[in-house]
């Protein structure tokens, strides 16, 4: 049985020429879709088959299949850069190690990490004429995994399909860095200890919708989630950070930690390690705060910088918190350490940052 699937043997289906680049003024955010995509099946008796490059369209699966019923599914989010060099990726070592992870915990088959890395190279430049060349332009890339099984049984799928699509993207909000605002939200709950919330399944993002419908209705753009203990969890799909001056003076930059509950970020992971070399930062902690705490520190002035972290916006500012009956607002000020490491990212993701390790060049520029 093929336990993995190689770059070296990809198959190449596509039918059609790739059309030009539409003009992306006015796109909304994953609304417009790249020509190709990539498809590799296993089934319990053969394993993996050969990758292959397919032209963009509809899939086709059985009715009974697992991902339909029991939400056996889980993707990725990544992007690829147009930058001056050449075409790039952004750290995809870690998505593809978090998309094992989920893939352990809906007990479906694992990749070989360098040869996924491989494929999704080749993925790429076989779209590489619909990555936008705009500055703050990317292609987000969304691999996927779901069970394809052609049964109705609950447990786990004997068949699986992996596909990547790409979407070409602007900058997430349109009118460039906008601040939201908040509602912290203690009775549903985002994850729980012992759940799925540090995995990327598709699940994880169904319960929320609702109650982003209708705070949405409230003027509210996200949601602050709370744990049962109302010590903070994320923000909307986002990783969530505070950057304040704690109880003993010290300049603190505190996110929670991944404790099981918290979806380990790429973005997230990216910000913690630039904080940790930054000289006006006293403190980095990954730990859990309660949301007492937080509006305690609004009140007193301690809380410089509320932000939420994620691979389609970068950093996403909060200029107000509502919590309960009482609503505060956030400072965000026009020069923010939520600006500066939006800044530092982005020089990295397109290469202006020299030799940068997270930025991995796998073609020129034609």
């Amino acid at each position: 049985m093929r336990t993995a699937f190689k770059a070296s043997e990809m198959v190449r289906k596509a039918t059609k020429a790739a059309p030009p680049l539409p003009p992306m003024a006015g796109v909304k955010f994953g609304t417009l879709f790249a020509p190709y995509m990539m498809c590799v099946e296993y089934n319990t008796t053969e394993g993996w088959g050969k990758p292959e490059i397919r032209d963009f369209g509809p899939l086709s699966l059985m009715p009974q299949s697992g991902s339909l019923h029991y939400a056996l599914q889980c993707f990725e989010g990544m992007k690829a850069y147009h930058t001056a060099d050449g075409i790039r990726l952004f750290r995809p070592d870690m998505n593809v190690a978090r998309l094992n992870s989920s893939h352990k915990r809906l007990a479906f088959p694992t990749v070989d990490e360098k040869e996924w890395v491989e494929c999704l190279k080749e993925f790429v430049l076989a779209n590489r004429t619909w990555i936008p060349a705009e500055e703050q332009h990317s292609l987000y890339l969304r691999p996927t995994t779901i069970a394809t099984n052609h049964n109705l049984m609950v447990g786990p799928s004997d068949r699986v399909l992996h596909y990547i699509i790409a979407s070409p993207v602007g900058p997430y909000y349109p009118t460039g860095f906008k601040p939201v605002r908040l509602v912290a939200e203690n009775k549903a709950r985002r994850a729980f200890p012992g759940g799925t919330g540090a995995y990327k399944l598709g699940a994880n993002y169904a319960g929320p919708i609702m109650h982003q419908v209708e705070y949405t209705k409230k003027n509210f753009q996200q949601i602050l989630w709370l744990a049962p203990d109302n010590t903070v969890d994320e923000v909307g799909a986002m990783n969530f950070m505070m950057l304040w001056k704690n109880e003993q003076g010290k300049r603190e930059l505190i996110t929670a930690p991944l404790d099981g509950t918290i979806l380990p970020g790429v973005t997230r992971n990216s910000i913690l390690q630039l904080a940790r070399d930054m000289k006006e930062i006293d403190v980095v902690s990954e730990k859990r705060v309660h949301i007492d705490a937080i509006m305690k520190g609004l009140r007193e002035g301690r809380v410089e910088e509320l932000f939420g972290c994620g691979t389609a916006a970068i950093v996403t500012a909060v200029n107000f918190l509502q919590f309960g009956e009482e609503g505060l607002a956030v400072p965000c000020p026009e020069t923010s350490v939520t600006r500066g490491f939006m800044e530092k990212l982005v020089n990295i993701q397109y290469g202006r940052t020299q030799g940068h390790p997270w930025s991995v060049k796998i073609a020129d520029t034609a």
